[in-house]
């Protein structure tokens, strides 16, 4: 049994989907390993992970739209405001998605769609530098 880390450097500016997909790819190939399971965690509570459609930008751009309408952003519904008015949404956001995928790798390739991408889904309006943690584990 094999494994591996490595960690992603993200730079942010914002709300938004950042595509790391070629970046953990090249992990995926590189790592040595032919058949197993990459794990990606990002380790922040206001930004999260999704694996998305790649295909056409306008899904990221409704994604986005969509959070915005339903974590609202007045500080008058949450307790948590020391941070900023995008900093408890920030959470929610997070919560109700992803901060840890699983991905099986075959022949040292995952197994994602044709049309499947990786996301840092970052929920914070300033710009931030965000990490995620690959970790592959297999034969």
């Amino acid at each position: 049994m094999k494994q591996k880390f490595h960690t992603l450097d993200v730079r942010t500016k914002g709300p938004g989907l950042y595509d790391v997909t070629d970046a953990a790819q090249r992990f995926v190939r590189e790592a040595g390993v032919e058949n197993g399971l990459l794990t990606c965690f990002v380790r922040h509570t206001s930004a999260s992970l999704l694996i998305q459609e790649n295909a056409d930008p306008d899904v990221l751009k409704d994604l986005e739209d969509f959070m915005r309408r339903i974590v609202s952003r007045d500080t008058k519904l949450y307790r948590h405001t020391t941070e900023g008015p995008d900093d408890m949404p920030a959470h929610i956001r997070a919560a109700l998605t992803q901060t840890s995928l699983s991905i099986p790798v075959q022949t040292r390739s995952w197994l994602l769609g044709t049309w499947q991408g990786l996301y840092l889904f970052e929920h914070r309006d300033a710009p931030h530098a965000r990490q995620i943690v690959l970790h592959i584990i297999g034969e």
